[in-house]
């Protein structure tokens, strides 16, 4: 799929227009239909310093990150089986990664990214499970 599609149907559609975006200078960001998608919506595209790639630090950092849980999740290979017997490869559970990172409280905001994104953090299976605890201490 043609990235500039792909950003209309999967992000976009969920989170609107952006008003610029920085990217690094990757062919797929300096297509025509990008281009053109962006004159379309009125976005400013910009591309990171060639040679600085500190431009694209949080960017990288949250890709590395998502590359991380990845690995540790799947250390051993492609596909792993889960207690009950089932077997998942790493793509099935890229939904569940998105979830663990989205509601993980980051060190340099002290808020999770689904705060900032949508003003809210999601109720988690876990949640339900918290009322039934019991304070110890």
């Amino acid at each position: 799929m043609d990235t500039a599609l792909l950003i209309q149907n999967r992000v976009i559609s969920h989170t609107g227009i952006f008003k610029n975006i920085i990217s690094d200078r990757d062919p797929k960001f300096t297509s025509a239909s990008w281009t053109n998608l962006h004159k379309i919506l009125g976005t400013k595209l910009s591309f990171s310093t060639a040679y600085h790639p500190q431009t694209d630090g949080l960017a990288e950092r949250i890709i590395q990150n998502l590359e991380d849980m990845i690995r540790r999740l799947f250390g051993y290979g492609l596909e792993s089986k889960d207690p009950d017997g089932f077997t998942h490869n790493w793509c099935t559970l890229i939904p569940a990664l998105e979830l663990a990172y989205k509601t993980s409280i980051h060190a340099s905001t002290g808020k999770t990214p689904a705060m900032l994104e949508q003003g809210w953090d999601p109720k988690l299976p876990v949640d339900t499970l918290k009322k039934d605890l019991v304070d110890i201490h």
